[in-house]
């Protein structure tokens, strides 16, 4: 009877062992690739071309290795320092948003590897950056980040495209510059400030004058043409109308010429 029970027990034991295994088998025996991502089939260390879409797919078990691949767009923030043009040390931090083509996935993992972002991506950033910032000014790099970050896009692009990685983005997070270039900036800014109070201040005070005199002007032609209209007024019968308006009725008792004085009654003296 013991006997019996041993060997009973050791069949269910065997039994359950069998069945583990055949469930571990089995599932081993598919895989599932994530929305947004490729598989990359290793089979005992060789890299498979081609890759696995998204959704479930048989696989060899023990034999094949499947590489998850994420293709959807990544962001990378890389911080490094450059040159610019008047040699000024600019610290700059990029957000850069990329993407790996679904059909390049096995190309990258075989000839990169897994970590293609550290091998490849940021050593171009930081290439591309040290190039394009050499073209300006640390100044212009501040009125020019529209101008870096398009230059940085078509710069990436251009160097990673063949290997399957795509930069759909850049955006400059910070620019920062040495002490004393900030200090020199500043300084220049208010004398800049300065300057155009001068100037502010030296045309208002050319325009108060034209103002002036203008003004001076307009009043001198309004008095010219006020003394016209009066003079053409005066004809000789207003005149001799205001003579009359102011006249006593009294003649003069004489009237002088350069050689002699008439009476008014008709004799001569």
């Amino acid at each position: 009877m013991t006997q019996t029970n041993n060997s009973k027990i050791t069949k269910i034991i065997a039994g359950v062992l069998i069945a583990v295994v055949a469930i571990f088998i089995i599932v081993n025996c598919f895989t599932i690739v994530n929305p947004g991502h490729t598989g990359v089939v290793v089979t005992l260390g060789k890299v498979n071309e081609g890759v696995l879409s998204e959704g479930i797919h048989v696989k060899a078990p023990f034999v094949q290795k499947i590489v998850k691949i994420d293709n959807r767009i990544v962001k990378l923030e890389v911080s490094t320092e450059a040159f610019s043009k008047d040699l000024q040390t600019v610290s700059t931090t990029l957000a850069i948003n990329y993407r790996v083509d679904s059909a390049k996935s096995y190309s990258i993992y075989k000839n990169i590897g897994a970590n293609y972002e550290a091998v490849l991506v940021t050593p171009a950033v930081n290439e591309v950056l040290k190039a394009i910032t050499a073209k300006y000014t640390a100044e212009e790099s501040v009125t020019n980040r529209t101008l870096i970050s398009d230059g940085l896009i078509e710069g990436l692009n251009e160097k990673l495209n063949a290997s399957g990685l795509y930069v759909t983005d850049v955006n400059i997070i910070n620019f920062d510059f040495s002490e004393a270039f900030i200090n020199a900036i500043e300084e220049k800014q208010v004398a800049q400030q300065q300057l155009l109070k001068a100037e502010t201040e030296k045309q208002t005070a050319i325009t108060n004058a034209e103002a002036e005199a203008e003004a001076t002007m307009i009043k001198a032609e309004a008095e010219a043409e006020a003394n016209k209209k009066i003079k053409a007024s005066l004809d000789d019968n207003v005149i001799r109308s205001k003579f009359y308006d102011k006249w006593n009725g009294e003649l003069p008792q004489a009237m002088g010429s350069d050689s002699v004085i008439t009476n008014i009654d008709g004799g001569n003296q």
